[in-house]
């Protein structure tokens, strides 16, 4: 950080306009204020610019700067002169100042609102979004002084700055004088200059993933000079993988005549190696990594993996160990996976990168897969590895980044990657904590209007030492808000992989609709009822009888599936032994081929104890038999069912078999098997899987389901021999129009998932036509905000009076009725006469507002007696009145009683919430959300959300209310707290909803000064 040692500055030196930025080509720089200290950095800044950018900048030739310009440059007020440079390695790479300027260009201080900016960029750092970036940090800092357009004056010539100001998005005038184009723009964010602004930070972001996953060159730094150690295990794992770049081993101890580790060239550091280094894994102890990444920088190191532990997680020393490494890092422009990471794997055709402590490279596939936690990450990729049934090719990862403490690269990252990363075609995610929620529920709606996003949401711990903003609202509430921006909300690593599985495999579900058919009655009609039970609508099972040929089961799926009243089909198998029996590779193909007639419909399978089965379906997916070709394993005939092996068990393990080790209890999830990591089909044979996180294990407790069961497409291997029989050569030529059929041991895993395909499939067609937001005549929103400026002159936090909640809401056409003070029985007779009758009497005490089931309130009270017996009937039963608070209020037509509120939380910015009123439904937290700006087609559907909905629609016989009056209440409160942030909470309770109208007999409203949008300023990533 800076100090400006000039008395004449006008205010301190702005700590808070120092921040990190991603450049357009991935790579990082810091932009922070110019002070007095600068002006060395200064002048040989300078001296790097080209002659030609010199002159475009002073409109002459200007070889070098004076003492009186450098001083001019570098002293500034913080107010009416601004500086800003951005900085990599402490160097100046580009500066950016504004004057203010009044009505005559001339130097002018406050109130005067515009100000003249220029811009100069080292000619070696041009091209890579610098300038832009800096437009954005000192519009922001224009903003912040008062400052409310930029003026600006360009050589026609000089094409790339007119192109940064035209391409910002702002409103802006253009005229041409004296040679000379003038460019004026307005500060303040349009729509165009927010999208602008995020597809560039899209791009960016995007880029410093993608410079990380596919590195042209890797050094490993800590490699050992014996077999063992972290560092030889990664360089090992990264050469086994056929890695199509350039590899380097680096140890500062090796000798100096060791030319090689393993193959690889050996150096005793990154400096030693010729040709740059885009990606090194650090690997040597926390106390040595400074060093480290000193030396790397230095050498043009673009990116870090650092896999060393001894950070944030260890402790107040390590979570500043932790916040230097990040500083340390950005000061040279490289991002960093961890530290404390498990590490990245890229299985790309010309990448082949695996530099993680993973022993075996995943099979490749459509998969991303994002995980905090190694432990995690071990168990996921153990899952995806043996669910394609053993056969290269079928369903597997194209990027894995287990990210660690995510000191700096984030879930947000990896997302901007896979948004439009043309190898990834559903994104897994497990996220033990959502640092950005605004930011990623943004980027969650923008990612899965073009593919799958599925995430399992921890119970919302940061990582150590990740400052995070936290949020108020439970954690039931963000994970509504995740579902609305199009997230496919699970809650377990086997409901991750299940759902991502079918996403992967095939198409998406046109609707709720499904065809159940298959061998076994009851496996059907279990399938039936778990359909039910998720939403979907079943049509009756259709059961084939044990006897079924896989001729039957073709035939039955091909009319299942040419059905226009169908959706989707989930098919049923029982093993069936006995002359006849149908082989199980038999079977797969029947299924395959009848599948593919229909393409555009989602099928699954839900089998009992078919390894065999699960198996073939994969192969079948990946590769067709030439005609006239026996079904592999067949003989030329159907074979008997062979019933597949099980898992070890605990049992088992006490016989002597061997148990999975790490990352196993990661994997026993709900329905789940354990995880193996020995033998064929799991990590690779002989070899365990790294026990690295293993003291993240979670509780054995949390797997739902027998020991042994079989997870989709997961069986061992009877013997390599028969193995080998089962399973068709996976070399052969892919069936041009094949695709994958999952199998899943369980109904409900299979109906769940498809459950969460159906809800998907339907929020992407919402999602392409997403309503708006409707403008009312009568909104008075400039009276509004008069009013709330007016009261926050009172405090800087405040419940408002009900008189001036009347008032506020008034102004957005809320009307709530209103409630006079009763605090006598005379009172109480007066306000009913000036309110007319009937009228409601209620007591308003803390512990009696808002419930009717404790007795506090009277209704239809028609007259000065009933309203005096009331009167005296609350006291006798709550005591005296000034504990009461009664107050008398006119009746409003009978209807359901519901609940409306919004808040601002700090974290998700602002949500409206909509429920039934009663303790019933906060019992059973039966409440909606939505994030602002709501539209008319979000209000609809907050309106239907709720599962006591019912009730508003005429249930059981009683009258429908107007759901279109509540609707539009619910977005003009979404108006209010939209137009205007100070308004943090609203609360309207009850809103009676009659068969005509909606009636508000009750409103708070809390002001505060509003929090921080980090979602409209310039692009910064996170602050240490």
């Amino acid at each position: 950080m800076q100090t400006p040692a000039d008395p004449q500055d006008r205010h301190e030196y702005p700590s808070h306009w120092e921040a990190d930025v991603v450049l357009r080509d991935g790579g990082t720089a810091r932009v922070r204020p110019i002070t007095v200290d600068d002006a060395e950095r200064l002048v040989s800044f300078y001296e790097q610019v080209s002659d030609e950018s010199k002159y475009y900048r002073f409109f002459a030739p200007y070889p070098r700067l004076s003492a009186k310009d450098v001083h001019r440059f570098t002293h500034h007020d913080f107010v009416d002169r601004v500086g800003l440079a951005a900085t990599i390695g402490g160097e100046f790479i580009a500066t950016v100042r504004y004057d203010r300027i009044g009505p005559g260009g001339t130097p002018a201080s406050a109130p005067a609102d515009e100000a003249e900016v220029a811009f100069l960029v080292q000619d070696a750092h041009q091209g890579r979004g610098v300038a832009s970036a800096l437009l954005e940090h000192i519009a922001a800092v224009a903003r912040e002084r008062g400052i409310r357009r930029f003026a600006a004056e360009v050589l026609p010539a000089n094409t790339k700055m007119i192109k940064v100001f035209m391409d910002a998005g702002y409103t802006q005038k253009r005229s041409f004088e004296d040679g000379v184009v003038r460019l004026e723009f307005d500060l303040e964010p349009t729509d165009r200059s927010l999208a602008v602004q995020r597809a560039r930070e899209q791009r960016a972001e995007a880029r410093s993933v993608r410079r990380l996953l596919a590195p042209g060159s890797v050094a490993v730094i800590g490699v050992g000079r014996t077999p063992g150690g972290v560092g030889r295990s990664v360089l090992g794992n990264l050469r086994d993988a056929g890695f199509t770049g350039r590899l380097h081993a680096v140890n500062r101890a090796f000798p100096d005549d060791l030319k090689e580790v393993d193959g690889v060239p050996a150096h005793r550091s990154v400096r030693d190696i010729d040709g740059p280094v885009d990606l090194a894994v650090v690997a040597v102890p926390a106390e040595h990594v400074p060093d480290v990444v000193t030396e790397c920088g230095e050498h043009g190191v673009q990116g870090l993996v650092v896999l060393a532990a001894g950070y944030a997680e260890s402790g107040p020393d390590g979570r500043e160990r932790q916040r230097a490494l990040v500083r340390q890092a950005r000061t040279y422009g490289m991002r960093i996976i961890g530290p404390n990471a498990f590490g990245i794997i890229n299985t790309a055709d010309g990448i082949r990168l695996n530099a993680s402590l993973a022993p075996e490279m995943p099979r490749p596939g459509r998969i991303g897969l994002f995980a905090q936690s190694g432990a995690i990450g071990i168990a996921l990729l153990s899952r995806l590895h043996r669910r394609g049934g053993g056969v290269t090719g079928t369903t597997g990862v194209s990027t894995f980044v287990s990210s660690g403490n995510r000191a700096d690269v984030s879930g947000n990252d990896v997302l901007q990657y896979w948004y439009d990363d043309p190898e990834t075609d559903v994104v897994l995610m497990y996220l033990e904590s959502i640092g950005n929620p605004r930011k990623f529920t943004r980027l969650a709606r923008r990612t899965g209007a073009a593919k799958p996003l599925v995430v399992v949401q921890g119970a919302g711990q940061a990582p150590p030492g990740h400052a995070v903003r936290a949020t108020r609202l439970p954690h039931a509430t963000v994970s509504a808000l995740l579902r609305q921006a199009g997230v496919i909300r699970v809650d377990t690593i086997t409901e991750l992989v299940d759902a991502g599985l079918l996403l992967a495999r095939q198409p998406l579900p046109a609707g709720p609709r499904v065809a159940i058919l298959g061998n076994s009655e009851s496996l059907g009609l279990l399938t039936y009822d778990r359909c039910l039970a998720e939403g979907l609508r079943p049509a009756r099972p259709q059961d084939l009888t044990t006897r079924a040929s896989a001729a039957d089961f073709h035939r039955a799926l091909s009319r299942a599936l040419a059905d226009d009243s169908c959706d989707a089909v989930v098919v049923t198998a029982i093993p069936t032994i006995g002359e006849g029996a149908v082989g199980d590779a038999e079977l797969a193909e029947a299924l395959r081929s009848a599948a593919e007639e229909v393409p555009g419909k989602p099928v699954l399978v839900v089998h009992v104890e078919l390894g065999g089965l699960a198996e073939a379906l994969s192969a079948a997916g990946r590769t067709a038999p030439s005609a006239g070709a026996t079904a592999p394993g067949t003989g030329g005939g159907a074979h008997p069912f062979r019933p597949a092996e099980r898992l070890p068990t605990a049992e088992a393990a006490q016989a002597g078999e061997r148990l999975p080790t790490a990352g196993a209890a990661e994997a026993a999830q709900a329905g789940g098997s354990l995880p193996t990591v020995e033998g064929a089909g799991a990590a690779g044979a002989g070899e365990r899987l790294p026990a690295a996180g293993a003291a993240e294990r979670l509780p054995a407790a949390e797997a739902g389901g027998p020991t042994g069961v079989v997870a989709p497409s997961v069986t061992l291997p009877r013997s390599p021999k028969r193995f080998a029989a089962e399973i068709p050569d996976a070399s052969r030529t892919p069936h041009p129009h094949s695709r994958l059929i999952p199998a899943y041991p369980a109904a409900e895993r299979a109906v769940r998932a498809l459950a969460e395909a159906v809800k998907y499939a339907q929020w992407q067609r919402e999602a392409a036509e997403p309503g708006k937001v409707p403008e009312y005549d009568d909104i008075d929103e400039r009276g509004a905000a008069e009013l709330i400026g007016g009261l926050l002159e009172r405090g800087e936090g405040l419940t408002i009076g009900a008189e001036e909640t009347c008032r506020l809401l008034g102004r957005y056409g809320i009307h709530v009725h209103r409630a006079l003070p009763a605090p006598t029985p005379d009172a109480a007779a007066d306000a009913a006469r000036a309110l007319g009758y009937p009228v409601a009497l209620k007591a308003t005490a803390p512990h009696l507002r808002h419930r009717a089931d404790l007795g506090g309130v009277r209704l239809d009270l028609a007259d000065e007696e009933q309203l005096r017996r009331a009167y005296d009937e609350l006291s006798e039963l709550f005591g005296a009145p000034e504990e009461l608070r009664p107050v008398v209020q006119r009746m409003a037509p009978r209807g359901v009683d519901t609940v409306v509120r919004a808040v601002i939380d700090p974290a998700a910015g602002a949500v409206v919430s909509f429920g039934l009123a009663g303790a019933a439904s906060q019992l059973l937290g039966d409440m909606a959300h939505r994030l602002v700006p709501v539209t008319d087609r979000d209000a609809t559907s907050l309106v239907r959300s709720i599962r006591t909905a019912p009730l508003l629609f005429g249930w059981r016989g009683s009258a429908p209310v107007d759901t279109p009056a509540l609707e539009e209440l619910l977005l003009r409160v979404s108006r209010l707290v939209d137009d205007h942030p100070e308004v943090v909470a609203v609360t309207l309770e009850p809103v009676v909803v009659a068969p005509q109208g909606v009636s508000v007999l009750g409103a708070t409203v809390r002001l505060a000064p509003p929090p921080a949008r980090d979602d409209l300023g310039p692009r910064t990533l996170p602050a240490y």
